[in-house]
C-alpha cells in the first residue's frame, strides 16, 4: 500500500451510504450495484468523495458476517475503479478487526473506517495496542473513527497522536473528546486525512481537514459539491450559509423523527426515496418513515430546490 496516495484518496464530502434492502429486508446487491453507478455518474469518484459502505449508516451492527462483504464487492465492481470505495468495521476484537480487514482488503475496499474495541472496556493503551495490532497485519488504508459519545470509544488527543503515526492509519474522522482541543490533531494533516465529524466544516477546512460527514452528498450531490468548491476557494461565508440552509434542519427533523422510530438511516433513506432511487427501509425494530414525516420531510426539500420525484 502507498500510504500518501491512499490518504490522498480520503477526500471531499464523505458519503456514508446506506445499504439496500428489499420488501423482505434482505441485501439488495442488484440495487447497490445500480446506485453506485448512480453515485459515479453524478460525480462521487476518486479525488472528490469517498463512497462508505457497510459503516454506521450502512446498518453496519444490523448485517450478519456473510453479508458485508459481497455489499463491499459490489460497490467495487460497479464502480468500476472510478470511485474511491471504504467501509466500516466497528466495535470488534483486535482479532476480529484483523479478520475483518483482510476481508474488506480482499473485497477490493481501498479504506476501513475503524472504532475503539468498545466491549473490551479497553483503556487508552488498549487502544493504542490495538492500532498498532491492525497496522502490522493489513495492507489496508485504516480511518481511525474516534466515538467519545461511546462508552470507552473516546480517544484522547494524545494516544490519537500516536496512533496517526502508525504506517497503516491514513485518516482520522475526528471528534475530539471533552476537555482535548479540536485543533490539537491539525499538527499532523500532513500525515493523515482528517475528516471533520463535528458539523463544522469550515472550521475543519480553514485548519486543513480535507473532508467533512454529511448525510446529504449520497442524496443530492450537487449540495455537498457545491459546499465543498466554495471551501477549496475560500469562500468560507458562503459554504457556511449554504450548509446551515440544509443540515441545520435536517439534523432537527432527523432528532424528530427518531423519537418515532430509532435508527440512523430513517431519514436519509427518506430522502433517497423522495429523490427517485429508493433504497428500502431500515431493518427492524426500525420502522421507514409514516406519511406524516415524509410530507414534512418533502416540503423541507422542495424549499432547498431539490428536485423531488416522488
Amino acid at each position: 500500500m502507498n500510504r500518501n496516495e491512499v490518504k490522498d484518496l480520503i477526500v471531499g464530502p464523505l458519503a456514508n451510504v446506506t445499504t439496500p434492502f428489499d420488501h423482505k429486508h434482505r441485501v439488495d446487491l442488484g440495487r447497490l450495484a445500480e446506485l453506485t453507478q448512480m453515485w459515479v455518474e453524478k460525480g462521487l469518484v476518486k479525488g472528490r468523495s469517498v463512497i462508505k459502505v457497510v459503516a454506521v449508516m450502512g446498518e453496519n451492527a444490523l448485517l450478519r458476517d456473510n453479508e458485508w462483504p459481497p455489499i463491499v464487492r459490489t460497490a467495487v465492481q460497479a464502480s468500476k475503479g472510478k470511485a474511491t470505495i471504504a467501509c466500516g468495521i466497528h466495535y470488534k476484537d483486535t482479532l476480529g478487526v484483523i479478520e475483518d480487514l483482510k476481508k474488506a482488503h480482499a473485497a477490493g475496499a481501498v479504506a476501513a473506517q475503524v472504532c475503539a474495541p468498545i466491549f473490551n472496556d479497553p483503556t487508552q493503551n488498549d487502544i493504542l495496542r490495538f492500532y498498532e495490532s491492525l497496522s502490522d497485519a493489513v495492507e489496508i488504508g485504516i480511518i481511525v473513527y474516534n466515538t467519545p459519545w461511546m462508552t470507552h470509544g473516546g480517544i484522547n488527543l494524545a494516544t490519537m497522536k500516536k496512533i496517526c503515526k502508525l504506517d497503516h492509519v491514513i485518516a482520522v474522522k475526528w471528534a475530539p473528546n471533552p476537555g482535548d482541543d479540536y485543533e490539537g490533531l491539525f499538527d499532523l494533516k500532513d500525515r493523515v486525512s482528517i475528516i471533520d465529524n463535528t458539523g463544522r466544516p469550515m472550521l475543519g477546512h480553514k485548519l486543513g481537514a480535507r473532508g467533512y460527514i454529511n448525510q446529504t452528498v449520497d442524496a443530492y450531490p450537487p449540495h455537498d459539491f457545491l459546499i465543498w468548491d466554495l471551501m477549496e476557494n475560500g469562500r468560507y461565508d458562503e459554504a457556511q450559509e449554504l450548509y446551515n440552509n440544509v443540515n441545520v434542519p435536517l439534523k432537527k427533523l432527523t432528532v424528530i423523527n427518531n423519537r418515532v422510530s430509532g435508527g440512523v438511516a430513517r431519514t436519509t433513506k427518506g430522502m433517497a426515496a423522495l429523490l427517485g432511487h429508493s433504497m428500502g427501509s431500515m431493518r427492524p425494530p426500525s420502522l421507514p418513515l409514516g406519511e406524516e414525516e415524509i410530507k414534512v420531510l418533502r416540503e423541507m426539500m422542495q424549499g432547498w430546490g431539490w428536485p423531488i420525484v416522488n
